[in-house]
């Protein structure tokens, strides 16, 4: 729903001409929203958790690694293909989608199908770090006009991490430990986080469709970067669930790999390549979520009762 409605908002207010003075009134509200619907989501989700328990698990280290390598396989294809024009964008495209970060919201929808948040955030930590060393490394192997200094870039990305992540994982600590009565109502709305996590994702959709809709290229190239970054959210999907049956925590790990932070691959697609590789990452957005609607349907109507009736 929340995916419909951003789609359907924006083609209503890019088509008629007597919203025109709203839509551009509205649109820098809704850009500066995104950061403070992530913040407050994630307050919110930091305030369930138990501190205690964010601790590096084994399915961590191995998902950490087939990020690296996945990174290091379209590196690998734009070198020995010498790739260039279309190709090389797609490939770029490709690469935003598998280096970019854990998404924030992953401990979101793995906390609505009873899975442990714990572990997605440090896992979450963990994935934003090591974009933060890769992206200096590998964007200039791709492309050889980018040119980045890897400290002062590795600094900048992982400033964001710590604006992302850091301030509200403090400032929920502070509310849990200091502010018990502020912390006991927000514990107390159910799906609070959920709901937050909607809200912004309708906002994102409609940031996606305008993206995608003024792109200068052509609809077939459009199509192929989008069932390119289809194909590539359901492998990281799949990976992260084979790595996660191994220790029992399939659920964790899929929503680990494959729930992508997609607006901070646009945001280092449009800083450091070329910018309609933003496309694939957009793309992406809608794939995973779907995705995740499919996954909390089937938890919602098979897993729950099966759960209810045992008890």
């Amino acid at each position: 729903m929340a995916i419909v409605l951003g789609t359907v908002a924006y083609l209503l207010f890019a088509n008629l001409p007597a919203l025109d003075a709203v839509g551009d009134a509205m649109a820098p509200i809704f850009y500066d929203s995104l950061p403070w619907f992530m913040f407050f989501i994630l307050l919110v989700t930091f305030c369930k958790i138990d501190f205690r328990q964010l601790m590096p698990v084994a399915w961590h280290l191995r998902e950490a690694v087939t990020q690296v390598l996945l990174v290091a396989a379209v590196v690998a294809a734009v070198l020995l293909t010498g790739a260039e024009g279309d190709s090389l964008v797609l490939l770029e495209a490709v690469l935003c989608c598998v280096i970019a970060p854990c998404a924030c919201a992953a401990a979101v929808v793995t906390a609505k199908m009873g899975g442990n948040m714990e572990q997605v955030t440090t896992f979450n930590f963990l994935s934003n770090i090591i974009t933060a060393l890769l992206v200096p490394v590998a964007f200039p192997l791709v492309d050889s006009s980018v040119h980045i200094d890897f400290w002062p870039a590795f600094w900048r990305l992982l400033s964001k991490v710590c604006m992302v992540l850091v301030l509200p994982m403090a400032a929920a600590y502070i509310v849990k430990h200091y502010m018990h009565t502020l912390h006991r109502r927000i514990v107390a709305v159910r799906d609070l986080s959920f709901y937050l996590w909607a809200a912004s994702l309708a906002v994102i959709t409609g940031i996606t469709v305008r993206n995608i809709t003024h792109a200068q290229t052509s609809v077939a190239f459009l199509l192929l970067i989008a069932a390119v970054s289809l194909v590539i959210c359901l492998l990281q999907f799949a990976i992260g669930r084979m790595i996660g049956t191994h220790y029992h925590r399939t659920q964790e790990a899929a929503q680990a790999l494959g729930q992508k932070n997609t607006s901070f691959a646009i945001w280092i697609a449009y800083a450091y390549l070329n910018p309609l590789s933003s496309v694939g990452p957009g793309c992406y957005i809608l794939w995973q979520n779907c995705i995740n609607s499919a996954e909390l349907w089937y938890h919602r109507k098979h897993v729950l009762p099966a759960g209810e009736n045992k008890l």
